[in-house]
Parts: C-alpha cells; structure tokens; sequence
C-alpha cells in the first residue's frame, strides 16, 4: 500500500526481459536507508518487488505482464522513474490510497505552465470513465494527484511546483505514456452501485442508490 507522495526519483540504469519476466535496474537521485531484500517498492505507480541492492543500483524482478500494462515496458535507458516506499505502521498518511496496481497507460496530451502551476490533460479511456468525478483522487505515474476537470475522453489536472519539480513531471511532454490508477474508494462505489442497478432500468445516482449501498 502506498500514498502517492514520491519519495525520489531514479535513473532507469538497465531493462532485460526474458520469456515471462525480466530484470529492471535502478539508480535513486537520494539515497534509500535500511532497505530490506522482498520489501515492495512502487516505480512509476507500479507496485514491484525488490530482488537486490548493491552499489546504490536498485534490482527488481519484473514479470512480463507488468512490462506490458505498463510504461516500464517502453521507458527507454536513462529516463527517470517515480520511487515510493510502501506506508509503515505509524507512518504519516499524505496523497490517497495507492496500491501499485496500474490500470491502464494513457497519453498526455498537453501540458501547459502557468504563472503558479502546471496543467496536464491526458487522455481518458471509456472503462476508465466511471471512476473518475472532478476534485476527486487519480495516480499518475505513482503521483497523487487531484483532478481538475473529466471530459468525454480526457481529463486535466494541475501540478504545483514542487511536485513538479520533484518527480519526473518535469520531462513529460506531450505524447508520454503515463501509469493511471484510479482511486480505490471510487471502484468499491461504483461495483457496489452496479450490483444495485443490475437488471434494472435506474442508471442514475442519487441519495436513495446510495443509501442502499450502504453509503
């Protein structure tokens, strides 16, 4: 389980897959202390499993499905990656929910600065679409992020300067492929209220669906 608030970034030192799993090879801007060989490290949002650390050069063993669904499949020797610990017990709880576990990659589409901040809109796939509700939560990349405005295909969100700064934001342009997670809660809603519709004709929310769920 993670939160969202990056750690540091990484310099992506090697990629190697090989039939159903592969190998990726890290190198963190900031030094990471007491890390433990199995502990789970979020990169780019996506939750992995530490293999090895020697020298500073973090090694994960990745499974080929998650080079797949996600841009670590395609990020190129030398970009830079988001790194996020897992939460401890007792820990400071920032940013939302996250659990490593990308949804989909999806396109940026713009990206804008302006006199205090940074505007992103990306790309927004239709399955996507019922998960996403504007000032409410999304991952991107790893990064907790509040989105802005949902379009019919997109959505925006705007990034302050020291998240900006901080992650690897700062060299996305438009094009990128960026790891999406949707927000937990908005998931368990929304099966909830699918199973509550199921085989009826009410298709809308309103305060009587979601008593009866519960809410």
């Amino acid at each position: 389980m993670f939160t969202g608030l990056v750690l540091t970034t990484a310099d992506v030192k090697s990629r190697r897959i090989s039939g159903a799993s592969g190998v990726l090879k890290l190198s963190p801007a900031a030094k990471l202390e007491n890390l433990e060989k199995g502990e789970s490290i979020a990169v780019n949002g996506a939750c992995l499993t530490l293999e090895n650390e020697e020298s500073g050069i973090l090694s994960f063993h990745v499974l080929s499905e998650t080079f797949k669904r996600t841009n670590l499949g395609e990020i190129p020797i030398g970009a830079v990656v988001n790194i996020e610990r897992a939460m401890s017990s007792g820990s400071r709880f920032g940013g939302h929910i996250v659990q490593g576990h990308v949804d989909t990659v999806s396109k940026i589409l713009y990206v804008g600065k302006r006199s205090s901040d940074i505007e992103l809109k990306i790309s927004l796939a239709d399955e996507l679409q019922p998960f996403l509700i504007e000032k409410g939560s999304i991952a991107i990349d790893g990064i907790s992020l509040t989105l802005v405005k949902v379009g019919k295909d997109f959505f925006s969100v705007r990034i302050i300067p020291h998240t900006w700064n901080e992650t690897n934001l700062r060299f996305r342009k438009p094009g990128d492929f960026v790891n999406i997670e949707t927000d937990l809660f908005s998931k368990y809603i929304h099966k909830q209220l699918s199973a509550l519709n199921h085989g009826t004709e009410k298709k809308s929310i309103d305060m009587e669906t979601l008593r009866n769920a519960g809410w």
